[in-house]
């Protein structure tokens, strides 16, 4: 009879543990081989080889058309990068890094004298933003439920295409 009992508290607590709002889901399909972003049309899509696997919504920085130059210009970089950290502590729900800058972002804003910037990341949208256009300092913003999609499915070292 105990046993029956320590089974069904067992049962339920595995129940209502699996219903709970967990950030961090689970991915067992093809591996994601290269992200592409297009800036102009605000959407990404993460691949594999050549099959789009999803395809998500954006928001930029608030000054979203160019290449990013400098620390504070509010745009995102444009060309190829990776994915080269994951933060599940992110102020911003989860959030993948991005390798920007490069040797030639970095030669190109020393050679203006300015700061290239950095710290630019794929991440969620907290509740104040939710709904606004282009908010961010010159990341690509999804909603977090979109977040947490891209980073079960995105590892570090995927390639990331960004185009205008």
């Amino acid at each position: 009879m105990r046993g029956l009992r320590v089974l069904i508290i067992l049962a339920l607590f595995l129940g209502v543990a699996s219903c709970s709002n967990s950030k961090f889901r689970t991915y067992n399909g093809p591996e994601v081989t290269q992200i592409n972003v297009y800036k102009s049309s605000r959407t990404m899509q993460l691949m594999h080889h050549n099959r789009v696997l999803e395809t998500f919504e954006f928001e930029l920085g608030f000054a979203p058309t160019g290449h990013k130059l400098f620390e504070g210009d509010g745009r995102t970089p444009e060309g190829y990068y990776f994915i080269d950290r994951r933060n599940p502590n992110s102020e911003f729900h989860l959030s993948l890094g991005i390798s920007y800058p490069d040797a030639e972002d970095l030669a190109r804003a020393l050679e203006m004298e300015l700061d290239p910037g950095g710290d630019i990341f794929i991440h969620g949208t907290p509740r104040m933003f939710q709904g606004k256009a282009d908010w961010t300092a010159g990341c690509i913003a999804v909603s977090n439920r979109d977040m947490e999609k891209i980073y079960a499915m995105v590892q570090t070292g995927t390639r990331i295409a960004i185009y205008p």
